[in-house]
């Protein structure tokens, strides 16, 4: 396996925008605006036993935030009524009627529980937030900056593949790191390229394979965010910079940004599912989709699963077509009997006693790194090294969850040569988020 980060620098770093696009286009005061959204995960029940359906609710309920982070908002729209001219609050309702319909026609689910769950989603959220994520409870959308992004209702697909983070939390539970998050990843990928051609009457032969096709303004150079049949050659641009996700195994992307590459390293399984579903023939959804989704909830993908586990698990689930499903993976570089995995360490620096510190955030969406160093004694940096004290950085609460979650961000924060910090979005203190600030924001001070 090949070991490469897709920016320069070399140190460890720890987050449907991944870290390296968030780098060029989202500033760290993105942090301060989640402060209450990470406050609202607190508790929030990840097993689908906890839940108790409301029979009386609609199907779905469409909430606008109103450019604040307080979820889940004000309720604009639900299931049977119609369309009330925010072209994001339609997007949002006609996608996710779309999504719950392919769910429930082909795979027989209902909602992405299985017991017909009402799905609640977020649309305006926060202030041009370049991301979308499923928190464990609500699928949330923000409108982008303009610039790079668009609104994030814009391409059905993401819509797809947030629920579809859903489905998986609900099923085989993937942890989100390393292989296991990349196949987390990768499914929701697989689902929503299924929607996209399903509402364009495809079948698998003849889809573009694009995730995120529009996510891009018309500024970017790129086709959309990832390319399904040909991993890392997506978008090409002077700013957002080149793909830099990979399609075999011999390609494999080792490191502790993006947590363990779960966005770079699903083009590996992205392109096992394409080249099985071609070969398959039909529409994507009713041949190598009904299989992907079986290998699913068939109860041999555990959660810690590598690609050799669910490559298996596919084979298996695959009937007459077990050995095109296993050629498929094989042309990737993964072999269904093998075994393996990768881990993500964590450590905690013991000391605040350093010169620098090191900042980075990855993950999101776009699943790119941003990442500032700074002299914790430069006399421009007042008042820093008190702050980095003060922020926790010598040791992680054992009781706080450090699990991260779907298309949400990780803040690594590393003192000199120590290990790093890693903590998920959800876990970061309003410290912390101020930290990160001033160190990846030059020039910032505390509101």
């Amino acid at each position: 396996m090949t070991s490469r980060a897709p920016s320069s620098h070399t140190s460890p770093r720890c987050t449907f925008i991944p870290p390296w696009l968030a780098e060029l286009v989202d500033g760290p005061e993105q942090a301060a605006r989640d402060e209450a959204l990470r406050a609202s995960r607190e508790g929030r029940a990840r097993s689908a036993g906890t839940a108790t359906v409301d029979l009386d609710a609609p199907a779905w309920t469409v909430h606008d935030a109103g450019s604040t982070t307080s979820l889940p908002g004000t309720p604009a729209r639900s299931a049977g009524q119609p369309e009330t001219g925010d072209v994001a609050v339609d997007e949002a309702a006609a996608g996710i009627e779309a999504t719950l319909a392919m769910f429930a026609e082909v795979l027989r689910r209902d909602s992405h529980d299985g017991a017909g769950a009402p799905v609640s989603l977020t649309v305006h959220y926060g202030s041009d937030y370049n991301n979308a994520f499923w928190d464990g409870n609500q699928l949330v959308f923000g409108d982008g900056d303009g610039r790079v992004f668009e609104r994030f209702t814009k391409p059905v697909d993401v819509l797809a593949h947030e629920f579809s983070h859903a489905v998986i939390q609900h099923t085989a539970d993937l942890t989100y790191r390393g292989q296991s998050g990349a196949l987390n990843e990768s499914v929701a990928d697989v689902f929503a390229s299924c929607l996209k051609q399903r509402l364009l009457d495809q079948e698998a032969g003849d889809g573009d394979w694009l995730i995120g096709e529009g996510i891009f303004t018309a500024s970017v150079r790129g086709r959309a965010l990832r390319d399904m049949a040909a991993p890392g050659t997506a978008y090409d641009d002077p700013e957002v910079g080149a793909d830099p996700q990979v399609g075999h195994m011999d390609d494999f992307v080792e490191t502790t940004a993006d947590n363990g590459g779960v966005h770079l390293n699903s083009g590996i399984p992205n392109k096992a599912f394409q080249l099985a579903a071609v070969a398959i023939g039909g529409t994507a959804i009713e041949g190598a989709g009904r299989i992907w989704y079986d290998a699913l909830i068939g109860g041999d993908v555990s959660a810690d699963a590598d690609f050799a586990a669910f490559a298996a698990a596919t084979v298996a689930a695959a009937g007459q077509h077990a050995d095109v499903v296993r050629d498929a993976w094989t042309q990737v570089g993964v072999e269904p009997a093998a075994t393996g995995g990768a881990a993500v360490p964590e450590a905690v620096p013991d000391t605040v006693a350093a010169a620098r510190l090191r900042v980075e955030r990855s993950g999101g969406f776009i699943g790119r790194t941003e990442s500032a160093e700074v002299d914790l004694d430069d006399p421009a940096q007042t008042g820093l090294r008190g702050l980095v004290a003060d922020a926790g950085l010598t040791g992680v609460d054992p009781a706080l969850d450090p699990t991260p979650r779907p298309d949400m961000y990780v803040y690594t924060f590393t003192l000199d040569d120590h290990e790093p910090v890693c903590v998920p979005e959800h876990r970061l203190t309003d410290l912390q988020a101020e930290l990160a600030r001033r160190v990846l924001q030059p020039g910032s001070v505390a509101d």
